[in-house]
C-alpha cells in the first residue's frame, strides 16, 4: 500500500489560533486524527464532556477550518460525523514577532500544544506500571545541552524532521502491522532562555 500524503495546515491567523488553544479543542483534534471520524458523542465519551459541550467545540474547529463533516459515515441521518481536515498543525511564531496580536496568540497557542505534551506524558508515566514490558524498555525521555551556531542548530533541526518524516512514512505503509500502538514522538530544540 503507498503511503499517504500527509497534510499539514501553518497557522497564522490570529483567530484561528486562538480557537484551537483551548485543551479541550486540542484534545478534540487530536481524537479526531488518531481514531478517524467521530460524532460528538463518541467523542464525548473519551473528554468525558456532555455531547453538548463536544459539540460546540466541534463548531468552533470546524469554524477555524481544522475539522470538517464527514459526510461518508453514519447511517443516521440526525448524527454529525467529524474528521480532522489536516493530519498536523504548525504555527511558527517567529515568523509573526512583528504582528503583536498574532504573536500573542501564536504564544498561547504554543503553551496550550506544551500543556497537552506534557499532559500526555504524565499520563504515560502514571501508567508505567501496567504498560507492557516492551513499551516500558521501548519509551525514552532525553535531553541534552549543546552549544551550537544558529547554523548547526538549524542543521540539527532538518536532521531531526527528516528522521520524524522517514518513520511517518514507514508508519502510513504499515498502519496495522503487528503489535503497532500509537507513539508520541515530540521533538523540541531552542535556544536556552
Amino acid at each position: 500500500m503507498p503511503a499517504r500524503r500527509r497534510t499539514t495546515v501553518t497557522l497564522d491567523d490570529a483567530a484561528r489560533m486562538r480557537v484551537l488553544a483551548h485543551p479541550t479543542r486540542l484534545e478534540l483534534l487530536g481524537l479526531l486524527r488518531e481514531r478517524g471520524p467521530q460524532t460528538a458523542a463518541l467523542l464525548g465519551d473519551v473528554v468525558d464532556e456532555a455531547p453538548g459541550t463536544v459539540s460546540y467545540h466541534l463548531g468552533r474547529l470546524a469554524s477555524a477550518g481544522l475539522i470538517e463533516e464527514a459526510q461518508d459515515h453514519g447511517t443516521d441521518g440526525r448524527e454529525r460525523w467529524w474528521r480532522a481536515a489536516h493530519e498536523t498543525t504548525s504555527v511558527d511564531p517567529a515568523s509573526l514577532v512583528d504582528d503583536p496580536e498574532k504573536f500573542a496568540s501564536a504564544l498561547v497557542l504554543e503553551r496550550a500544544f506544551s500543556q497537552a505534551w506534557a499532559h500526555s506524558y504524565d499520563r504515560f508515566i502514571d501508567s508505567l506500571p501496567q504498560q507492557p514490558p516492551e513499551w516500558r524498555s521501548a519509551a525514552v525521555a532525553y535531553d541534552r545541552l549543546l552549544r551550537l551556531t544558529p547554523e548547526q542548530a538549524a542543521e540539527l533541526r532538518d536532521e531531526l524532521l527528516a528522521l520524524g518524516d522517514r518513520w511517518q512514512e514507514l508508519a502510513d505503509s504499515a498502519p496495522d502491522a503487528p503489535g503497532a500502538e500509537t507513539v508520541a514522538l515530540l521533538t523540541t530544540m531552542h535556544r536556552r532562555a
